[in-house]
């Protein structure tokens, strides 16, 4: 495990990027990161970005928003990463784990990346508990 290494999902990350450190879960997630080095999938960033647009968001904040997220390493989609979410994908189906689900897209890449890094995933969202391989952080 490389324990060095955290995923954070888009709730977290969007806790994480408030300013001030004003949302009431960002003490508890930067605990549980602790020294690991946080980095985020293609998709979380494209979830931010879009829930950034949905709330119309003006272009300075929005701009705000960019420089708060260049902070983090994006992992960006590959073969090997797109491997891990088909198998993934494969994995949770034959297990009647909900994560196979079309509904889950997006948790799965996330998942994928986290397991394609051996990285553990800081998340409050259900739908991680259980999926093979995965350690939750």
């Amino acid at each position: 495990m490389a324990t060095h290494v955290a995923i954070v999902d888009t709730m977290v990350l969007g806790a994480l990027i408030q300013p001030g450190d004003t949302h009431p879960a960002t003490p508890g997630y930067r605990q549980r990161i602790g020294n690991r080095a946080v980095l985020i999938s293609f998709v979380t960033l494209a979830e931010i970005r879009y829930g950034a647009r949905k709330a119309n968001w003006g272009e300075f904040r929005r701009r705000g928003l960019e420089r708060d997220l260049a902070r983090f390493t994006v992992v960006q989609p590959d073969d090997a990463l797109i491997t891990h979410c088909a198998e993934l994908r494969d994995v949770c189906e034959r297990r009647g784990h909900p994560l196979a689900q079309k509904l889950h897209d997006a948790d799965r890449w996330i998942a994928a990346t986290a397991l394609r890094l051996d990285a553990v995933l800081v998340s409050d969202d259900g739908i991680f508990r259980d999926v093979p391989g995965l350690t939750l952080a």
